[in-house]
Parts: C-alpha cells; structure tokens; sequence
C-alpha cells in the first residue's frame, strides 16, 4: 500500500503540471517537490484571476471591432448608404461610430477593451503564460503575441485620438511616411520585408483556420453539439477570411516596393476595394466581409469560454 501510494504521487507530481519533472526517489526530494507543485498551483490561480477578466474582456472588444468591419465591408459590396470599401477598415469603424448618437461612449468603451486585449497579449509575451518556453518556435510564438499588443495598442490609440479630435483621417500620413521610408536608400527592402511579413501571418491564418487549430483556445467540454458546431464553421471561416485580407496586403505591399510608389501600398480597405474592382468583385467582397463577422463571433465565443494559460 506504501509502494502504492508513492506510485500514485509520483505520477500526480510529474504529469499535473508540465513543468514538473523531478523525481521523488527519498523523502527530502518529495517534500521539494511538493512545495514546488503548490507554489506554482497558487501562483497561477492567482494569475488567472486578473488574467482572465483581461483575456475576455479584449477578446469581446476585438470581436466587435470585425463585426463591424465586416458590416461595414457588406454594405459597401452593395453600395449601401454610400459607404466605400476602402472607409471599410479598422478607421472607418472608428469614423461610422463617430457619427453616431453616443458614438463616441462606444468607443470609449471598446478602447478599454482593445487596452485589455493588448495587455494580456503582453502578459502572454513577457510572463509566458502560456507555457511557450524559451526555444525558436516558443519565441516565435511570443513575438507573435507581442506582435498582436502593439497592433491593437495602435488602434487603441487612434480611438483616443479620434474621440478628441472628432475625425479618424490618417491614411494621408501612411502613404506619405511610406514614400519617406521608400527614399531611404534600404527603404524598397524593408517595405519588401513588411510585405513577406504580412505574407507570411496570411499563409499562417489560412492554415490555422484549414487545421482548425483554433479549437484548443476554447473549452470544448462547456459547449454543446450544436455550439461546437457553429464553433468549427465560424473559426474555419473566419481566420482564412482574415488570412485572404493579410495576403491582399502583402501582394500591395510588394506591388508598391516594385513600382516605387507608396500609394500602391495599402490597409484593409485598400484590400477591399481591390477585390471589389476585380471580376466578380462583389460577390467576392460579400463573402469576404461574412467570413469577417464569422471572425468576430469567433472572438465572442473565445471571450465566454477562453482556455487562458493552458
């Protein structure tokens, strides 16, 4: 029974946790062992209790954010309320928002959000709490996160910047430090290496929602037959949608180092007009812009069943 119960902690101490490996063969190395468990349990159910809240909160404001994108996208496939595809990005729902009665709340709140959302990403990045560890494809995976913070950060800011300016009109600037980037004599090289960069996030969004990867961020086991299900079709679609809009962005981005000419370069929505000005660009518009809101109501079901820091 002795035997027995050793066995049984043995296997407790090594398999609860994945960085618990040490081997309890004497009783000094036992009782270690144990106090390492219990601090490191404690440790993350106190973390999780702030984390979570970040995580969730983020998530639902990132989900809003391509709701609306993908509305907005919709609308300009048919052209309605004049709305434009290239007023279809992330400034254009900042602008939509502003000329609504209490708009500017609105974005307030989603600000908080995305502030969330950029805080956890770095939390992800610096405190690994997602257990990615410190070898190439474990830092590859932090960048990733720190990637994603300072991506919403920046739109966090623009929110800020519109609500006290009343306007969210930035894409002259873009162009215009493009074209200063571009004079620089290693300036065509870096725009060459953005475009591979953004290239490169494309193909891996398109794969992550092909291999349905996504699923391990949700906890499946809360979740019912027919939420799994809409699960599974909203993730696959919505990351290789969002893959499409980050590969029409590398191929401007290249078309733009090639001609010498920054305008050539774009964002979302000049990735949108260029699909609605090739053949059968409606259609293609329309459901590119579905597969958006099936991204953002990816980000809602990620917000109420979020694995954080599994």
């Amino acid at each position: 029974m002795r035997q027995m119960g050793k066995i049984s902690w043995q296997i407790r101490i090594k398999y609860f946790h994945p960085s618990l490996r040490i081997k309890s063969s004497n009783s000094p190395n036992r009782v270690a062992s144990l106090r390492l468990y219990t601090s490191m349990n404690l440790e993350y159910e106190t973390s999780s209790k702030w984390i979570k809240p970040l995580a969730k909160t983020g998530l639902f404001a990132k989900g809003i954010v391509y709701c609306l994108i993908g509305l907005l996208a919709l609308m300009s496939a048919f052209h309605i309320n004049g709305q434009a595809a290239a007023k279809s990005d992330k400034t254009g729902v900042i602008q939509y928002l502003l000329e609504l009665s209490g708009g500017k709340i609105i974005l307030l709140f989603i600000s908080v959000g995305l502030l969330a959302y950029s805080g956890w990403r770095f939390v992800q990045t610096f405190l690994d709490t997602e257990h990615k560890g410190r070898k190439p494809k474990g830092i590859g995976k932090r960048f990733s996160y720190f990637f994603s913070g300072v991506t919403y950060l920046s739109v966090c800011y623009l929110i800020l910047k519109a609500i006290i300016a009343g306007s969210s009109n930035s894409g002259g600037s873009s162009n215009l430090q493009l074209q200063r980037l571009m004079e620089h004599p290693l300036g065509i090289l870096v725009i060459v290496g953005i475009g591979l960069t953004f290239a490169g996030i494309g193909i891996y969004q398109v794969w992550y929602g092909s291999s349905e990867k996504y699923r391990k961020h949700v906890n499946v086991q809360e979740l019912n037959q027919k939420a799994s299900l809409s699960l599974l079709r909203a993730g696959k679609v919505g990351y290789i949608s969002r893959g499409i809009v980050w590969l029409i962005i590398a191929f401007l981005f290249l078309k733009a180092a090639c001609h010498n000419n920054a305008s050539e370069a774009g964002d979302t929505g000049s990735a949108f007009s260029f699909i609605q000005d090739g053949p059968f660009g409606t259609y293609l518009l329309a459901t590119l812009a579905i597969g958006l809101v099936c991204y953002g109501v990816m980000n809602f079901i990620r917000a109420a069943f979020e694995n954080v820091g599994r």
